[in-house]
């Protein structure tokens, strides 16, 4: 695995390529930073699998399935991280299997309440994804595009979330999101 320089990265984004095992192939200080917090990354005497464990608890969906997903979002510490996912096909030495390259962009400072709301409302894994995305102002389509999944699933989860929320519409989710009030 390859890490780029050992400074101290002025930059909050972190990258990670991942193989099709989601074990890094490469990363960034950003990445290993976010990823290992509250502890440094020095102090790992195997790092390597440290990080391809965190990967596995902190950005891998608990579904099962035999194409792994990447959650959109991630609380490191007090921090809340989006997750943008890419799918990397390479022949690289005869493998055709699909990497993942995951860029961790801090998000905006009050996007930490993003947590507070779906665990004051229950709401489930993929009503948590779908979340940041209306926060956004993505359309229905835009974040079944970003999800990989139908327009119709992502307005199953919303009118899911609009009744765990006790509101009737889109905004009505906004509203409470940035609220905070029941």
């Amino acid at each position: 695995m390859k890490q780029t320089s050992s400074k101290a990265t002025t930059n909050s984004e972190g990258f990670l390529l991942l193989n099709s095992n989601l074990n890094p192939i490469f990363f960034n200080r950003a990445a290993a930073e976010i990823l290992s917090y509250p502890h440094k990354v020095e102090t790992h005497k195997n790092f390597d699998d440290y990080l391809a464990n965190r990967v596995r608890t902190n950005l891998v969906s608990g579904e099962s399935s035999s194409v792994p997903r990447v959650v959109s979002d991630f609380q490191s510490g007090r921090r809340l991280y989006q997750c943008r996912t890419y799918r990397v096909n390479a022949l690289a030495q005869g493998d055709a299997r699909c990497s993942l390259a995951i860029i961790l962009e801090r998000g905006p400072s009050g996007s930490a309440s993003i947590a507070q709301v779906s665990e004051k409302f229950r709401l489930s894994t993929r009503e948590r994804e779908v979340l940041p995305h209306l926060l956004n102002g993505l359309t229905t389509k835009e974040i079944a595009s970003g999800m990989d999944i139908s327009p119709n699933t992502v307005k199953v989860f919303l009118r899911m979330i609009m009744v765990k929320m006790g509101v009737s519409t889109r905004s009505g989710i906004v509203g409470k999101a940035f609220t905070g009030k029941p």
